[in-house]
């Protein structure tokens, strides 16, 4: 299928070359879990394919899977869906979260449970056939065969609407079951009845339901709606399975067999026009004839059942489903025209879209169409005038290319996303950011302080449109908070230690620009810090105990993961001293050992760029390793190896991303790279020169933040072959280093390469 795919996608493109960005989306790549073809526990992509809109608060996707490390609910090799939720999460591992007010088209007998796909439960779910499976930008379809019926999707920011096309049939149904959530169950639920056409209330999710990090994650949330139907609800009712008091409800229990039976056998109510309880879901039937259409138009609201009103007001209340599928398409359009590229096969165009597509997902709106939110306090605000309430922030993923990318194309969004953190950190009481955000919650996930590099570097970049005074106060005192000790490392670990060495020169940064220069003097000295855990004797960075003491050199050394370092190894992990690569290389030896050391874990890792113990690709560690050599005086080299990392590492398939999605990093890094830019080090403005995929890339610029209007990368006799850059000229004038400052970006104006077959040896070398 995933031939069929790529195939099917390539040959639409060829018959229209001059087609507006979104037609180059193919949601489908990423669009899979499965860790037999990962190679690795921690699978694939884990993009869903169904529909959106760009940093929207909804999107409608397909559902094959409940539970597991299924973050996105969906995996592409699944052969039944079990029905089409209104919220997603995009990229992500340990277990997931949202996946809410589940909707799925029947027809036949009465199910209150999905069942399972193997058949040994039945259920609602259904087989779909995969020929009729449709993903474009903000638009899904899919033909549920079981029931014979056609199923469509696409959103607005705040809705989410549904076209289902019925087969002739007595009995034909629609069922919403509110207690589903992707890693776990909703708590508590409400719905009612409230006209013919209409209905309403609300799904609440806590930890002890499961979900994000299977309740370790902390999420804790509301989803209220308001959804009508196009056909009046003559016959409607309501199921509710009574949950014992004290029932595990996280996963793997609630997926237990034990659990589905309860749900199974729930009480069926009639006669009723509204319900609440622990597990329920709501059902309305009425006879079809082949071809009858029946639309489903849900508004979402975090905040209460009057915000989703609102927003289904504001924004699908007098829109059919093609007026709603054609606004999406153009939201795409608009969005993704900020970067323009010519050049490159046609299956590259798709991938560099798609990415960019993707980097589009979050952080997303969290706030109803009136401003009003749920703050860190769990009580209503209203936003500021002139910044959005953002919400998941992936954040010791997303530090390193996604926000880089964002203060190119979206800096309004950067602004946005420090807002919203400042005033979590404030709201919540705790006075800190937090690494992993996910709707409020302080989840605690991964390490490091990578809300500090998001400041730092918008800072750095001249974006400031948030209080820099209390971001600034807030960064500060996550800093001391999150730290190495006394003697500048993090006991037994090797990613925290480094990561916090990289946040103080961050600190560093900020301390310095904001003129706070008794700071700047005591972060300046703790990012050497780094150097505290390299071992001269095995000439790499170690773990220390709380003593002092290293612990026990493993037998396999600095390849062993999780020896001291967070999803990597010592050799992925160690390369982590961004802020003064100068520093580091005198530390491992000089240059010259460090460019060895560099050549061996490229020349040793495998093209199929799947999970391994060199340059893992799949995970973030090493996401800026390739674009050291420019920093070493051998910038030959960060063009070949970050060509080779494109073509090998990302494609027009199901599988075309080799890790998972991580909310926009793994994408964002491709949309880089394949430019031709990318950073070393976030919070320095230098941003490295590559050799890119395209011929001619155009990032159109935000007046608010920067004086030019657009700025061009043109690549002459560009072909795989000719991958090495050979001169350059920036705005007509010979340029000879490897790297621009943001402000030459913002500036606008032409950057030209002149490509070849064999480095230039000379090119960009000080």
């Amino acid at each position: 299928m995933k031939h069929f795919l790529s195939i099917s996608v390539t040959w639409l493109l060829a018959a229209n070359t001059s087609m507006a960005q979104s037609q180059y989306v193919n949601p489908f790549i990423g669009a899979s879990t499965n860790m037999s073809k990962a190679g690795a526990m921690h699978g694939l992509g884990k993009t869903f394919p169904g529909a959106a809109t760009p940093f929207g608060m909804v999107q409608v996707s397909p559902q094959t899977i409940t539970g597991g490390d299924n973050g996105p609910g969906y995996s592409h090799e699944h052969l039944t869906i079990e029905g089409f939720s209104m919220t997603q999460m995009s990229g992500i591992g340990w277990y997931g979260d949202l996946g809410n007010f589940m909707v799925q088209p029947t027809t036949g007998p009465l199910h209150t449970i999905a069942g399972r796909e193997d058949g040994s439960m039945e259920g609602y779910r259904s087989h779909y056939e995969k020929a009729t499976e449709t993903a474009k930008a903000g638009y899904y379809r899919t033909r549920l065969t079981d029931y014979g019926i056609d199923v469509e999707c696409s959103a607005t920011q705040r809705c989410g609407i549904l076209r289902f096309t019925y087969p002739d049939n007595k009995v034909s149904r629609i069922q919403v079951d509110l207690a589903r959530r992707v890693g776990g169950t909703s708590t508590r639920q409400y719905i009612r009845v409230v006209d013919d056409h209409t209905i309403e209330g609300w799904m609440r999710c806590t930890p002890e339901g499961g979900g994000w990090g299977n309740g370790g994650g902390q999420g804790r949330y509301t989803v209220h709606f308001h959804a009508t139907l196009s056909k009046p609800m003559v016959k409607y009712g309501f199921w509710s399975a009574e949950i014992p008091e004290g029932t595990d409800r996280c996963m793997p229990q609630c997926h237990s067999e034990e659990y589905l039976k309860q749900v199974a056998e729930a009480r069926i109510v009639e006669g009723e026009s509204e319900i609440e309880g622990d597990h329920i879901g709501f059902y309305t039937e009425f006879p079809t004839q082949w071809g009858d259409k029946v639309e489903m138009k849900v508004g979402i609201s975090f905040v209460d059942i009057e915000g989703a009103r609102r927003n289904y007001d504001a924004e699908i209340r007098d829109k059919n489903f093609d007026q709603v599928k054609n606004e999406a398409t153009a939201r795409w359009d608009e969005a993704l025209s900020r970067v323009s590229i010519e050049g490159g096969t046609e299956d590259e165009k798709v991938i560099f879209y798609t990415a960019l597509y993707h980097t589009m997902i979050d952080p997303r709106t969290y706030q109803d169409v009136d401003g009003r939110y749920i703050g860190g306090d769990q009580q209503i605000h209203q936003a500021e005038k002139g910044y959005i309430k953002r919400t998941i922030f992936s954040g010791w993923d997303v530090f390193r290319s996604q926000f880089p990318l964002q203060t190119i194309i979206n800096p309004h969004l950067v602004s946005d996303m420090i807002n919203s953190l400042t005033g979590l950190a404030e709201q919540s009481g705790k006075g800190y950011y937090e690494r992993w955000e996910f709707l409020n919650a302080y989840s605690g996930c991964m390490l490091g302080n990578p809300a500090i590099s998001v400041l730092a570097d918008a800072y750095a970049k001249g974006i400031r449109t948030y209080d820099t005074k209390k971001a600034y106060e807030t960064a500060l005192k996550t800093s001391e908070k999150n730290a190495n000790n006394d003697r500048g490392y993090t006991s037994g670990s090797i990613s925290t230690t480094l990561e916090y060495a990289y946040s103080d020169w961050c600190m560093y940064q900020l301390a310095e620009q904001m003129g706070d220069k008794q700071n700047a003097r005591k972060y300046a000295a703790r990012c050497k810090s780094y150097a505290s855990i390299y071992d001269p004797e095995h000439k790499w960075f170690r773990p220390k105990n709380g003593d002092g003491t290293w612990q026990d050199w493993p037998e396999t050394g600095i390849y062993t993961e999780g020896y001291g370092s967070c999803e990597s190894n010592p050799l992925q992990q160690g390369w982590f001293v961004p802020h003064d690569i100068q520093g580091f290389a005198k530390l491992l030896g000089g240059k010259e050992r460090t460019i060895a050391e560099l050549d061996s874990m490229f020349e040793h890792t495998p093209s199929s760029m799947l999970w391994n113990q060199y340059y893992n690709h799949a995970n973030e560690p090493v996401h800026h390793i390739p674009f050291m050599y420019n920093a070493l005086g051998q910038p030959w080299k960060t063009q070949r190896w970050s060509r080779f990392i494109c073509s090998h590492a990302y494609g027009n398939m199901v599988e075309g991303l080799k890790g998972n999605e991580d909310v926009g990093q793994m994408s964002a890094w491709y949309v880089l790279a394949a430019s031709g830019l990318h950073p070393v080090c976030p919070g320095d403005p230098r941003t490295e020169i590559t050799s890119p995929v395209f011929d001619r890339v155009e990032f159109r610029l935000d007046p608010d933040y920067a004086t030019g209007e657009k700025f061009t990368i043109i690549a002459h006799n560009n072909s795989p072959e000719n991958l090495y850059i050979q001169r350059t000229t920036l705005n007509g004038k010979p340029y000879n280093r490897c790297y621009l400052d943001f402000q030459q970006i913002t500036a606008g104006g032409t950057l030209e390469l002149y490509m070849g077959p064999e480095p230039n040896k000379k090119w960009g070398v000080k």
